[in-house]
């Protein structure tokens, strides 16, 4: 799995973080290794460094999947940390639901019980 981190030009993508960003996303996302190809990254502050404000950092990831269509998450917060956490898990959350209809193509959104037609 390849990792790309990408910032705007508010946010330094420095050695360490990306190290950072590295180590987080392979840990997280661990159990899909064989499945994902590639995970991009995109740090971005919305305010310009100089301003501050609530959910003004935001973390985009898109995770590019063999053979299917590439799923990506969006999470805002007012720390880089806290935007790529929650970046992580939306995508942890997404990925698995994904492989899990992947596996059962059958899969219906709800588990209604069955119906007994003798009523």
């Amino acid at each position: 799995m390849q990792i790309n981190l990408s910032t705007d030009n508010h946010i330094e993508g420095n050695a360490k973080l990306t190290g950072y960003v590295e180590s987080l996303v392979e840990s997280a996302l661990d159990r899909f290794l064989k499945q994902i190809t590639r995970v991009e990254v995109h740090l971005s502050d919305q305010n310009s460094g100089t301003k501050s404000g609530a959910n003004d950092k935001r973390c985009v990831m898109e995770a590019r999947i063999s053979g299917r269509q590439p799923l990506s998450v969006t999470a805002e917060s007012d720390s880089v940390d806290r935007a790529l956490d929650g970046a992580i898990t939306k995508l942890e959350k997404k990925l698995a639901s994904e492989f899990d209809r992947i596996k059962d193509p059958r899969r219906k959104v709800r588990d209604y019980p069955e119906v007994d037609e003798n009523l």
